[in-house]
């Protein structure tokens, strides 16, 4: 049983996997679409309300679409391109960063809440633009984040536009929000920019995902839109991703009748767990994200007893189970991993609990250390050094620290207590 990305589950329902095909006549050109690509583009924005394009490299090759419009539109308006982001942005970003040689200022949360969550209020995204002696360009945030915390996006997008300030929204797992009773999609929240992986939580192969543009931002720079997609991507996109994409547009029209349904089914699930003692976070829909420790448990010994079962869930860490549900998850599934929870006894809690995430001293930019000469070492001896590359996997793909920050000794524990042996440094 999957219960993790991507969203079709592994069933054979796309009808497409033998039809891989390049840009033979009649099939279009993604960055030059003026034929059947362009008709399906247009299928999925009147679907989503907005300027979309398709990615078949992810919502990697969104992200980094996103910013270079911003650095465009920056330069419009005759301003430097700062980008303030929070902290748990996806390695992508920095990436991004490096490539267009950003200068980023990173929004750390009030509490601590580990490395994969940044609460930003409105009312702290205001005390920071109010006091920020030159105003970004673009604010960057991830909603849902990882362990399924969906940001206030249409408080945080009020603070921005009343500071002449985008709001710029990795939306990687929550292209269904669009589709709830009442949508949560970043663009219908007041976001300028976001980007949907489709293939994390609908069913679709794996890389499909889609570019979003508010009606602001497509008047502004929505010329360079493509462009700002091929820079980055391969001229030889896979048309079994982008088949898959044109034939999830049906789906997505009878989406809303199924979440409608399936929703409450959740909700009611997660309520009966709740009352059986595991604490749960988050606040996204289709996410079951398990606060192991107060369980007695850790993430990975949760994921353990699971696999034990043969479920294997999307992600787990010292802290947290997370298993990510879709709208192909049916009542027997959620039936069956409620059983097999019940079946793992309540213990006393650990104690433990995972560093706080504390702010790093930048010595380089993002772009200097990652394009730096480096060297693999292991974590004790880092000590001092300064990182160049971050050495996270995906998932969750959110560094602990960032390039270009000196590792000092909480950094060290940090590492330590996520399992990280080794890191990437800038060569002495």
């Amino acid at each position: 049983m999957r219960l993790h990305m991507p969203g079709h589950k592994g069933a054979a329902f796309l009808g497409m996997e033998s039809l891989d095909i390049t840009e033979i006549q009649g099939a279009d050109s993604l960055y030059e679409a003026d034929g059947i690509i362009a008709r399906s583009e247009a299928n999925a924005a009147a679907l989503f309300g907005c300027r979309t394009l398709y990615s078949a490299e992810g919502s990697s090759q969104c992200i980094r679409a996103m910013l270079y419009l911003v650095m465009l539109y920056a330069r419009q308006q005759g301003r430097k391109t700062i980008i303030a982001a929070g902290r748990n942005a996806h390695k992508t970003f920095m990436t991004a960063a490096a490539l267009l040689d950003l200068q980023v200022d990173w929004l750390y949360p009030d509490e601590n809440s580990g490395y994969l969550s940044c609460d930003l209020p409105p009312r702290e995204l205001e005390r920071y633009l109010c006091k920020a002696a030159e105003k970004p360009m673009a604010v960057y945030i991830t909603s849902p984040d990882y362990l399924g915390k969906i940001a206030d996006v249409r408080g945080l997008a009020e603070v921005c536009h009343r500071y002449g300030v985008l709001l710029a929204v990795d939306n990687a797992h929550g292209a269904y929000l669009k589709f709830l009773p009442e949508s949560m999609h970043p663009i219908d929240m007041g976001a300028d920019l976001c980007c949907d992986s489709a293939h994390k939580t609908l069913p679709v192969l794996t890389g499909g995902a889609y570019l979003h543009l508010s009606e602001k931002m497509d008047g502004a720079v929505g010329a360079q839109a493509k462009n700002a997609l091929m820079l980055f991507g391969s001229t030889s996109p896979s048309y079994l991703i982008l088949q898959s994409l044109d034939a999830a547009n049906p789906y997505l029209e009878a989406l809303p009748a199924q979440l409608k349904k399936l929703c409450p089914q959740i909700d009611d699930f997660k309520s009966r767990l709740c009352q059986r003692g595991f604490l749960l976070y988050g606040n996204e829909p289709l996410k079951l994200t398990i606060d192991a420790k107060p369980y007695g448990y850790t993430g990975y010994q949760l994921a353990e007893l699971l696999r034990r079962q043969n479920m294997e869930p999307e992600f787990a860490d010292p802290d947290y189970l997370v298993l990510m549900l879709s709208s192909e998850t049916d009542t027997d599934t959620i039936e069956r991993i409620e059983r097999t929870l019940y079946q793992i006894p309540p213990r006393m809690p650990l104690e433990k609990s995972c560093p706080d995430f504390m702010e790093a001293r930048q010595v380089l930019t993002i772009r200097e250390a990652m394009l730096s000469d480096s060297e693999m070492l292991p974590v004790g001896e880092c000590l001092g050094r300064i990182l160049s590359v971050p050495t996270v996997g995906c998932p969750p793909a959110v560094p602990i620290l960032v390039c270009g920050e000196r590792i000092d000794e909480h950094a060290i524990r940090c590492f330590a207590y996520y399992g990280i042996e080794s890191c990437c440094v800038v060569k002495e």
